[in-house]
This record gives C-alpha cells, structure tokens and sequence, in this order.
C-alpha cells in the first residue's frame, strides 16, 4: 500500500523510514484506524477509505490538530510529523480529550529521533484550543521564554517556517523526488568483513531485462576520498578488498527500484576470506590482522594517535588528597534518524554540469568531494539540499549513493535516484565510536582538582570518516567544562573490521564526559561533599584560557549549577530518597561551531545574501545552511528580520542550494546559530544602511540617529517622526535598483594553541549545561525508569524559546537512549546483529520522561544578538546523570554503556555477597 500511495499517486507526505513497520513513518487512515502501510497489502484495500496526511486538512485550512503541532513546537525535521498527526488523529476521534498515559499508549509505535514527545504531548492534549482559530506566526501563549530581551522577534516563540508544509506532507525529502525519465539504482555490500576481491561476474545482472548499466571498481574513479586531507582512505567501490559486511562492491541501476533489487542479486563475487578483527583492543597488538597494509603510517592499525600533556599530572596527583580511577566502556551507537539517506543526481551532457539533490548536512563538502573525485570546477556542480529527516552527524560526508548516483547519471543521461534501505544505512554506519577509556581523576582536600589523566582507545570501523576529529574532541573537551590545572590524554583511534565510525551528535565528548562526571562523584563521595560543591568549586568561569589552550569567551556554568541545585530541591532530595529512588547531576557542553575548516581554505565559514522585493513588502534570506530539524530555517529569518526591522513572516527563505545560495560549510559541530546567524546579521545589516540613509533624506533627519522596528524607520529620540519601511524600501530600489546586502562570518583567527592538534576544539563559544535526574530502579528486575529530568543550559541569547527547549528535550531523550538501551551488536563473524528499528531499540514516547528546560540568562558578545549552540551541549550531562542517579537510588555504579538491567542485577547481586562477606 505505502508503495502504491507514494509511487502511483504521488502522495509523498506518506514516509518511508523501515519497511517493516517499526517507525511508522508510513502510517495512514484505513477506516479511521491507524495501520503501517508498509505492512499492507494494496490488493486488501478494496471498498476501503484511505486517509493520507494530505487528506487531513480542509481544504486551505489546517485541522486543528495541525495547528495545535505547529504552535506547540511539536516537529522538527518532520519526518515521523505525518505518521504522528495520523495516529493522533485516531486518538482523538475516539477520545477528544486523551490523558497522557492514552496518548503514550496511542502513538507507542510512532517513532521520532528528534525526540519531540514532550510537545507531541502537549500538540494532542490541547488540540481543541485551536479549532475555529486562525494559524499565525505569532508565539503562542506560552512563550516559553527565560530571559529578558528588548528585541522585535529575536528571543520569541514564533512558529517554525517550514511547520505548514511538514505537518501536511507538503515538506519534500531527498527520497520523494520525482524526475522525468528518473531511474534507479541500487548498491552491493560484502557479506564478509575481512578479504581480498578475487572476481565479479556481472553478466547475468547486465542480462536482466531494465537493467541500464551495472559498476565495479574499474567502472570508476579510483582516486581516495574520505572527510580530513590527512586520512583520505575510502574508495567509491572495492577495489581489490574489503574491510567490513557491507563495504560496498558493485552497483545496478534499472529503470525501477524493484528490477534493480533483482539484479544486484545476480552479481557473482569471488572472495578470498582473510582474518578479521573486531575488538580495539585486539587490533593494536602486534601480529593482529591489518585492515590498511598497504599504508606504513597505520601499523598496528592505529588510525590516529593523540599524546597530549598539560602541566605536570605526577605533581597534581602527588598533591591530591583523594585519587579515583576506572576503566569505562563506551557503546556503539547509531544515529537512526528516521529518514534513510537518499541522493539523485542529474548530468547536463549538453552543458557538462551536474546537479545533485542529497540527503546531506553539510552540502558544501559534498560539492568539494564531488569536484576533486570526479574533476569537475565546482562552479559546475549544483547541490542541492531538500528537508534532512534527521542527521545528528550520520549524513555530515559523501556517501558511495552520491556518488555512484553521479556515476549512473554520467553513463545514462538520466536522473538517477539512490536509497539505502534501513540495513543498509545501518551498515554504512559512521556513529558514535565505541571508547574503552581508563581515566584518573584527583582532588585536594577542599574539593579542587589537582589532575587528570585519560587514555582511550577508539573503536574506528575500517575508514577515517570524522576519526580523527573525534580523537582529538574525547580529549580536548575535558578541560572546557572545569579548571583542570594539570591534564593529560592519550588517544588511539584503531582500525577494526566494523563499519566506520563518524561523527554523532556531541562528537567525541559524551563517553569522556560520563567517565568524567561519574569520577567527580566517585571523589566527592570520599571527601564527604555533596556532587554539587565540588563541580561549583571547579566550574569554569568566563574569559579564560583552558590548560589545552582553548579560549571561554562568556560562561554561566555556575548560574546553571546554582539554578539546578535550587530548582529541583537537590539538597532535601538528595537525602530523603528511599532506596529505589535516586537523584543524579551531570554536567556538559560543546562548542558553537568548530574553529577551523574541515580542509584549508580561506573562504568565510558562512555567507548570506538578503535582497528586498520591488515594492519593499518582502525580503529574502539566501542561505545554505541545512535544515536538518534544529530549527536554523526558523531561527536564521528571526535574526534578519529582527536586524532590518521588519515582521518576521515578511521573510522568503531560499536555502541550501549553491547555484541559490552563497556557500556556508553547513550543519556540523552546532555551528549554525553563531555562524550563519553572524553572517545573516551582517547582510541585513547592510541593507539597513542603505534604508537608513534614504529615511534621514526622506524625512531630513541625521539617519545615525535612526533605527528601524516593527516595519517602521523612525528618529531613536522621537518615535513619533516616522516613515514606512517598505515605503523608503521603494524609494532606494527606484534610484539604484535591487536593493541588497551580503554577509559573511569566519572565526576570530589565531584560536587555539600552538602544538600537534590544538585547532580541534577551538571555537569561537563554548555552551555549559547542567542536568538533574530524578529516576526509580525496580531492584528486582533492575530495570530503570527515569521519572524526571531537569536541564539548565547557558546559550547565550536564546533566539526561539520554543526550538531551543526543543532541541534540549529532544537531546535528553536521545541521551537517555545512549545511557540505558542502545547499542550496535556484532556477531563473531562481523556481522550486524540488529542494524533495524526492531532490534536496535531507540526511545519511544513511552519512555518520555517529565523535562523541565530553562536558559539561564546569558549573553555571548561573538554571537548574534549574544547567541551561541544548544544542540549538541545539551547531550553529554544526560549520561552522567543517569548513572549517578542510578547509584544514588541502588548503591552500584555501572561503568559499562548502555547501562541495562541485566548490568544492574549483577552488579547488585555482587554487591549484595560482598555485605555478606
């Protein structure tokens, strides 16, 4: 049914996320019940009603349920928005006035990576408010904002800009592209993890009726590609080995997906099985299996090492009163955003240009890797980036779709359209490395620290990806949170035959931060301080230079502890839980972009354009930041509209496509906000200069002493001497024709340190978060429901009140998967265990626990209007407080991630001989 209903009738609001009914991305109305139309057969559905989410509206407008999603906040990247809305819409034709515990039960099966339960809660909850109530642009009634700002738009809840179209299906994503003359192809991944590639035998699939055209490694260029210049190390296909399940051998495209699917079947490929090794640990001894032999700078299959030294640790720990150490493993997380990538690329013969639409984050690096590989100017190359349906890192770098897309496009003429499925996305992998970390952490006596030490190893898969920035972020994130006077890091990242491992929302620094924040626990508990005082006494303070060199500009951290600490009654809690009960702090943060280009370049980070319409009524904001569900589509009009002066739904966007917009390196390292925001600022500032000026002619007034607001110029002293804006508008587009502006950000230069590896962690700001939770452990089951949660975080100014509580809900939930349920199994033979939805489990709205978010009152002076990142700093505390929350309820630590409850009952029941003994 899902296939008829997106491919036959173009209803495309109708997602495809798993294919076997784990997401429910799919879901549509059959009779006014909710069902996964993956899971149908269309032949079954004769004489039955279908409802898609394009049926949901009437007419021009919204159905109130719609409405109440939009103003609550209730999407992000949108993806699982439509399948939400239509199980909702079950819900409530039964039961107008659902309580929570029915909606939880109600859309259990609809999945959102996002994590936007807590406002889907609230959007189905208050549904009724809006009936008979016309959408607009406004905050809602509840604003949901913290600070205190003086500002038009910037600081205001309005509503998302692309909520309309993501709540009615109208939002295209990469897969719901549909060409003239579009074809498709599909990809063949190694069903071994270690060999050489002894044959392939192509003929049979080259036979098949509506094949096109099949590739191996002589097919295409054979020039090495990857993320960092340092380690280019992956090939388009395999060229004479292969290095995990999945690596991908060959290609197929066919005039339809299904013939495709056959055909890549009758590829025939000879290997010859080589050893294998799977375990970090294992890989770096000498005689292990070498995943990359043919390069002598990976012996031992070290991909990156990392030696730093700070100070003088044996000094700091001679002075300690109290050492704490322990070893810590980390879990191999997936990403799974709901959307599978998806690329379509189109070859202009006539012209020799290429454009490509991509799932992808960071489009820029896309079109820089298209242009080097395939040695085509990138003036040649269009990429394009629709709606991203979730990234959080995994869709950050060129992909064997892109380019083998760009390939078939080339050989055919044609568009060509490539998708993983769930498996294989899975098996393209590039999560969050698995980190065996060894730290030691000392204090003085009144709870100071004196050193730290750490040694990781990471678990890299059989390719670089974003590797090596990852090694350096597991270390150079950890002085940037507390004065850590002495420090010391050694950091291996190893080849293994896995998939590779990349870059995943708080790159590097979640795993180190949980080691961290569980040994200030650990050292408090020995000195007799409570966990509060001792991260108070250490907490970084505003404009210092960190041990490693990095550069705090503003700094709350603090004011988050000390709003934590009052806020959820720590102090009587902390000693009046019963066992079973507990209550845990952590702490975290990231930077607001990175500091440095991923390759040299001395191009500006971000670039904006802002051109006004004819007759003043509009502007336009030309950006290629991606939209990946953070909110920058929402945030970024805020910031232009509120430094020209005008409404902000008087703002076009027109976003992520280079021949549209001007370059911007793209949605990575929670860069966005301060960067792009900077560059949109700027570009609008501009056009106000010349609006400025031609007001002070118009109206014979000094224009410095002039500002524009709310659509009006007026005299700063005297409101009342005024003019319309889109009125002098006109006038300067009619005596110098388009009236527009340009902006651009870089990062302040000369950031970071002088030594092997300083630039990565530099950034021009820093975010500081502190979370409280509140959980019960069943300590018969050991199993853990975390009850509340609580998040004070220093951003800066917070542009939206209701993206930035958004991104931090969405970040707890993400977290409290990370902590208690997932993890990427892998048998004895390479093999994934659960690269699916079924198997590898993420949260669900009925693990949704109570949050509280507040933005404590902060003010950046490198960001727009005071502004830095929330989307990633909000991530790393969640760890660390769920496992001291867990002791604080049970008495056992758990140093193992995920933290499950079969962990738990051991560990209990270790505990439990030990009293006896």
């Amino acid at each position: 049914l899902k296939q008829i209903i997106r491919d036959d009738l173009g209803l495309t609001g109708t997602k495809s996320g798993c294919d076997v009914g784990d997401c429910g991305a799919c879901s549509v109305l059959m009779d006014g019940k909710a069902v996964n139309s993956c899971l149908v057969l269309a032949a079954t559905c004769n004489g039955v009603e279908i409802k898609t989410i394009e049926g949901v509206a009437d007419g021009n407008d919204l159905h109130p349920l719609q409405k109440s999603f939009i103003k609550h906040g209730a999407l992000q990247c949108g993806f699982c928005t439509p399948g939400m809305i239509i199980s909702s819409l079950e819900l409530i034709e039964k039961n107008p006035a659902p309580e929570p515990a029915e909606i939880k039960k109600a859309l259990g099966g609809n999945l959102c990576r996002c994590g936007t339960y807590p406002r889907v809660m609230k959007a189905v909850g208050n549904w009724q408010k809006f009936e008979g109530v016309e959408l607009d642009t406004n905050p809602g009634e509840h604003d949901e904002r913290d600070q205190v700002r003086d500002h038009a738009v910037v600081g205001k809840g309005v509503t998302r800009y692309d909520g309309p179209n993501k709540v009615t299906g109208r939002e295209q994503y990469t897969a719901d592209l549909k060409l003239p003359g579009m074809v498709h192809g599909k990809l063949l991944g190694s069903p071994i993890a270690h060999g050489l590639v002894k044959s392939i035998d192509t003929s049979a699939a080259e036979a098949m009726p509506g094949v096109l055209a099949v590739i191996t490694a002589k097919d295409v260029p054979s020039k090495k590609y990857g993320v960092s210049p340092a380690r280019y190390d992956e090939n388009i296909l395999a060229i004479d080995r292969v290095r995990y399940v999945g690596d991908e051998v060959a290609a197929v495209v066919a005039e339809d997906e299904a013939t495709a699917e056959e055909a890549i079947k009758l590829i025939k490929v000879e290997y010859e099985p080589l050893p294998a090794v799977f375990d970090p640990r294992e890989a770096i001894k000498d005689g292990a299996p070498l995943i990359h032999p043919e390069e002598e700078k990976y012996a031992n299959n070290i991909n990156t090492r990392v030696e730093w030294h700070f100070g003088d640790v044996d000094k700091g720990f001679d002075e300690a009163e109290v050492i704490v150490e322990d070893t810590f493993i980390g879990n191999r997380t997936f990403q799974s955003p709901i959307e599978p990538h998806a690329a379509v690329a189109r070859w202009e013969h006539h012209a020799g240009k290429l454009t490509i639409w991509s799932s992808s984050m960071a489009p820029h690096y896309l079109r820089h890797m298209l242009s080097r590989i395939f040695d085509i100017p990138q003036g040649d190359i269009r990429t394009i980036s629709p709606s991203v349906g979730g990234g959080f890192g995994v869709k950050a770098e060129a992909t064997p779709l892109d380019l083998c897309a760009v390939v078939f496009a080339r050989m055919t003429g044609r568009p060509v359209m490539m998708k993983y499925s769930r498996e294989e996305m899975v098996h393209h992998f590039r999560g969050r490395h698995k980190q065996y970390i060894d730290m030691k952490l000392g204090l003085k006596k009144d709870g100071s620290i004196a050193a730290c030490q750490s040694h990781i190893l990471l678990d890299g898969g059989a390719y670089t990806s974003y590797g090596i920035v990852t090694a350096y972020y597991a270390g150079s994130m950890v002085p940037t949170l507390y004065n850590i006077p002495n420090y010391k890091y050694d950091g291996y990242r190893m080849y293994t035959n896995l998939p590779a491992s990349g870059a995943m929302r708080g790159h590097g620094v979640p795993q180190p931060r949980y080691a961290f924040e569980t040994l200030m626990d650990m050292a408090a508990e020995k000195l007799g301080l409570d966990p509060f005082d001792v991260r108070l006494k250490n907490a970084m303070q505003p404009d210092t230079l960190t041990c490693n060199d990095l550069d705090i500009s503003s700094c709350e951290f603090t004011a988050t502890l000390e709003q934590a600490r009052e806020f959820t009654e720590w102090d009587a809690k902390r000693k009046s839980l019963p066992r079973g009960k507990g209550i845990g702090v952590g702490c975290g943060g990231f930077v607001s972009g990175a500091g440095y280009p991923i390759y040299r370049s001395k191009f500006p980070h971000s670039n904006a354009l802002i051109r006004l319409s004819e007759d003043g009524m509009a502007a336009s904001l030309h950006i290629a930041a991606a939209e990946i569900g953070q909110g920058c589509n929402t945030i970024l009009p805020q910031i232009a509209a509120e430094e020209l002066g005008i409404p902000y739904n008087r703002i076009w966007l027109v976003e992520s496509d280079s021949v549209l917009a001007p370059t911007d390196l793209g949605s990575y390292s929670s860069r966005v906000t301060l960067m792009a925001g900077n560059a949109v600022r700027m570009a609008a500032a501009e056009v106000k200069v010349k609006l400025l000026k031609m007001a002070g002619e118009m109206l014979g007034c000094d224009p410095h002493g002039m500002e524009a607001r709310d659509g009006k110029i007026f005299v700063t002293q005297h409101a009342e001497v005024s003019i319309a804006w889109d009125e002098v508008a006109r006038k300067v587009f009619s005596r110098g024709g388009p009236v527009t502006g340009t902006g651009h950000y870089s990062p302040p230069p000369g950031l970071g340190g002088k030594y092997k590896g300083a630039a990565v962690g530099t950034s021009p700001a820093y975010s500081f978060s502190t979370a409280v939770c509140e959980v019960t452990v069943d300590l018969e089951t050991g199993y853990v429901d975390v009850d509340r949660f609580y998040d004070f975080s220093d951003s800066g100014t917070v542009i939206n009140p209701v993206t930035f509580h958004g991104q931090v809900e969405g970040g707890i939930i993400m977290g409290l998967g990370e902590t208690l349920m997932e993890d990427t199994l892998v048998r004895p033979d390479g093999s994934l265990v659960n690269p699916d939805l079924h198997g590898y489990l993420v949260p669900t709205i009925a693990e949704s626990p109570q949050i509280t978010s507040k933005a404590v009152e902060s003010y950046e002076p490198r960001g727009p209007f005071g502004a830095k990142e929330i989307g990633e700093g909000c991530l790393p505390p969640i760890l660390g407080a769920i496992g001291n929350a867990i002791y604080d309820a049970c008495g056992v630590r758990i140093t193992e991630l995920p933290i499950t409850p079969e962990k738990i009952l051991n560990a209990l029941k270790k505990q439990k001989e030990e009293n006896r003994g």
